[in-house]
């Protein structure tokens, strides 16, 4: 049995930060590559690439594979759900301070209990 990554939130948002590393995660997306094909269209080395799949394979965004010598890349879920939990959770707790400002809103505001 595999021991379970441990990944931050930080790590997650860090790795979103960067333009170059959201559009190898669209190009993902679409469908798992290797690292030379996730290049080509950049204007960088295969090694400056290879950094940022690291980068996004640390956050849990990616997960790589090794056969021979060609590395496939593959979208990783654990990262966005756990950005998702983080901003899920900031929601909530937004919405809840949202609706006691209303609530404390309506108190003061004679005319909201009569209706008009």
């Amino acid at each position: 049995m595999a021991a379970q990554a441990h990944y931050s939130v930080d790590d997650v948002f860090h790795a979103l930060g960067d333009p170059t590393r959201r559009a190898i995660l669209e190009r993902l997306s679409r469908t798992p590559a290797s690292v030379s094909d996730i290049a080509e269209p950049f204007d960088m080395s295969l090694a400056a690439v290879g950094q940022h799949v690291q980068v996004l394979e640390r956050s849990g965004l990616v997960r790589t594979e090794k056969v021979g010598r060609t590395r496939t890349c593959h979208i990783d879920s654990a990262g966005l759900k756990l950005a998702t939990r983080w901003i899920e959770d900031r929601k909530r707790l937004w919405e809840h301070r949202f609706d006691q400002l209303a609530d404390l809103l309506d108190e003061d505001d004679p005319d909201a209990a009569s209706g008009g």
